[in-house]
């Protein structure tokens, strides 16, 4: 009988791989192939590129290590996507995460992209609180200063005409991109919009609701990170299938400061205009 070293494990364990790897086109005739589908397109160049292309294969191969403890080896799967957004050409790398997209067929293939059953989601099949990622990125010499670096770069600017400032989408989109692979990592929650969040939710957070919110906000309803990301082919709000707008980051205020690596990073607190 084949076993985890087996031949037939073997060969599943690589069909997964290049399954995960392979640019997956839409049918001939489908909305999607009638125009560029950017995602496709995004994987060929990194395919095409000797770095970003060995770099994407350490990363689909450390998340479907199926001999790992649980079938998923997080740390070591986090780790390889962190290395490959800090070695990869950020060009390349970053056009497969803010592909846009403008069908529900492309959206999955875009959440599906950096192996969210590992990376991103939980064993559970409910998401935990914010408040145990939060916590776990605030003693986290990696996450935290990273997501000091995403609310400072995406922080939004009331004296601006829309909110954002323009200069301040690339170091935006790079502080988002460097928290993939963290306690925090975040990711395409649907395949029927364009909204972005941590796995995780604020149902069962007591009294520190009002915390938790203002973190999960920093994604759900933070518009600058929906200005700053080319989320979707038919609008930036989400994908032309669906019609329901999300809520954005209205005026908001953070208390950033730069606390020393023994201490916990400052809570979160935004107000959001109506």
């Amino acid at each position: 009988a084949p076993g985890i070293f087996g031949g037939h494990g073997l060969r599943e364990k690589r069909t997964d791989r290049e399954h995960q790897l392979r640019p997956a086109r839409s049918p001939p005739g489908s909305p999607s192939s009638e125009g560029r589908n950017r995602c496709v397109d995004a994987a060929e160049a990194c395919t095409a590129d000797a770095l970003c292309q060995q770099l994407r294969t350490e990363y689909v191969a450390r998340c479907l290590d199926r001999a790992a403890p649980g079938g998923c080896p997080r740390a070591r799967c986090r780790r390889a996507l962190r290395r490959f957004f800090a070695r990869g050409p950020p060009a390349l790398t970053h056009a497969l995460l803010f592909c846009p997209c403008a069908g529900p067929a492309c959206a999955e293939r875009r959440r599906q992209t950096f192996v969210p059953a590992c990376a991103f989601s939980g064993p559970g099949l409910a998401p935990p609180s914010c408040l145990a990622p939060l916590d776990a990125c605030e003693h986290s010499r990696v996450c935290r200063p990273r997501l000091l670096a995403f609310q400072a770069s995406c922080a939004p600017a009331p004296s601006a005409p829309d909110g954002c400032l323009p200069d301040q989408a690339p170091s935006c989109r790079r502080a988002y991109a460097g928290l993939v692979g963290t306690a925090i990592t975040p990711n395409y929650v649907d395949n029927a919009s364009a909204r972005v969040a941590p796995w995780c939710d604020c149902g069962a957070s007591g009294n520190r609701r009002e915390e938790c919110e203002a973190f999960r906000g920093l994604f759900t309803r933070n518009r600058c990170l929906v200005l700053y990301r080319p989320l979707s082919a038919g609008g930036p709000q989400s994908c032309r299938t669906s019609s329901t707008p999300s809520r954005t980051l209205g005026t908001a205020s953070y208390r950033l400061s730069r606390h020393p690596p023994s201490s916990p990073l400052p809570i979160v607190i935004a107000t959001y205009a109506p």
